[in-house]
């Protein structure tokens, strides 16, 4: 028997064996992914957690008094009524005024430094609204009388007086 073909038989057997060997490793190693794009970001759906329960209800408190804007100024949660509006009027002579509109009572709450005061609506028109009082600003002897005209209610005009109801007092208001 000859050695030399064994031998070249031995050496391609371990050449394959050593090339198989590499394959195999290089098919076993992690390779990097490429990193997704912006467009693959975005199209792709994320799940949210979600929970079964419902959410808990909001308890609203309702009162049929009216309370005066002093009793409820400093309170911290506000419940919006249709058909109630609150606007801020700066007049001249100087004046500032809080004017609540109760547009389904057909009234209009004012309050000033000098007091608060329940006004109600004497005319059917809508330009310019005019409510009325029979007593003072400051709840005395007296009459109030607010008039305020366009659709916003944008400008005002407030006349008071006192006791002595020959010296009235007017105001011209525009609305902050």
């Amino acid at each position: 028997m000859k050695l030399g073909p064994l031998k070249q038989l031995r050496a391609s057997v371990l050449v394959t064996g050593l090339l198989a060997s590499a394959i195999s490793l290089s098919a076993c190693q992690q390779q990097q992914e490429p990193e997704p794009s912006l467009e693959d970001s975005i199209s792709a759906e994320q799940s949210v957690p979600m929970s079964a329960e419902p959410a808990e209800p909001n308890d609203i408190a309702v009162t049929t008094e009216d309370a005066s804007l002093n009793e409820v100024q400093d309170d911290t949660v506000a419940t919006v009524n249709t058909g109630v509006t609150q606007l801020t009027y700066l007049c001249a002579p100087e004046l500032k005024i809080e004017a609540t509109y109760k547009d389904e009572a057909n009234q209009v709450v004012l309050a000033t430094g000098q007091g608060t005061l329940t006004l109600t609506k004497t005319n059917e028109g809508s330009n310019p609204e005019v409510f009325e009082a029979a007593t003072a600003l400051d709840g005395g002897e007296g009459f109030a009388q607010w008039r305020v005209a366009h659709e916003d209610r944008a400008t005002g005009v407030m006349r008071m007086a006192g006791a002595d109801e020959t010296n009235v007092n007017t105001y011209e208001c525009n609305k902050t």
